[in-house]
């Protein structure tokens, strides 16, 4: 669900910029008003949305999970879109690039929420994946401290990414006593451990590379 880049990091920008030269046909721009940013923000509006359907049964309301899973397929389907029609338009932009991780972040924390609120998933894999978000917090910190950004995110991040939002609609639907119901909460499950195993790997390897650029900024020095 995630518009990043799949190459390694470059670690050697002239000017601690963590971007790509300014005259290059993938360098972000600054462009605002583009299709993709329009499916980025979509996305993010889609985020409240979604929390009210999934918690109307906590709430004495009827159970809305069908068009909860609906908002969470259109979210995946304009993920998948904006980033296919910013590489093929050329519309890669700054904006997009906090946008869409942020809309990605924000869809599962709340689906993390609504669904350990209504007693689906325990409280010790919300801890897990908020968890391992906190302590991000620290190498990205380390990282603008010697002036730059937040390095590209791993394949791995990607596929952990890919998991967890496969796994949260499948356990959302898992909600219930029928044949489907245990189905589908098996499968999400697989999708859950795998998701948040890959979540941790990602992270780890997140750490090795900002090591990795801050070792090489001391060389430079």
């Amino acid at each position: 669900m995630s518009a990043e880049p799949d190459s390694e990091p470059d670690t050697t920008p002239p000017a601690h910029s963590g971007a790509p030269e300014p005259g290059s046909a993938q360098a972000p721009r600054d462009a605002v008003w583009t299709i993709p940013n329009a499916l980025s923000v979509l996305r993010l509006l889609g985020v409240p949305l979604f929390l009210w359907l999934i918690l109307q049964p906590v709430f004495h309301g009827p159970h809305l999970d069908g068009w909860a899973i609906l908002v969470l397929a259109v979210s995946g389907l304009t993920d998948y879109l904006d980033g296919k029609i910013a590489r093929a338009l050329n519309q890669t932009s700054k904006l997009g690039a906090v946008l869409d991780p942020a809309a990605d972040r924000l869809y599962i924390l709340a689906t993390l929420v609504g669904l350990a609120w209504r007693d689906i998933i325990p409280i010790w894999l919300v801890v897990l994946l908020v968890g391992r978000d906190v302590l991000m917090a620290v190498p990205l910190a380390i990282l603008r401290r010697h002036g730059y950004a937040a390095l590209p995110v791993h394949y791995l991040g990607k596929a952990a990414t890919f998991n967890l939002l496969y796994a949260f609609p499948l356990l959302l639907l898992g909600d219930g006593h029928g044949a489907l119901n245990d189905v589908a909460g098996a499968i999400g499950w697989a999708f859950a451990i795998w998701g948040t195993t890959l979540y941790w790997l990602a992270a780890g390897l997140y750490v090795v590379q900002v090591r990795q650029v801050v070792r090489e900024d001391a060389g430079r020095a």
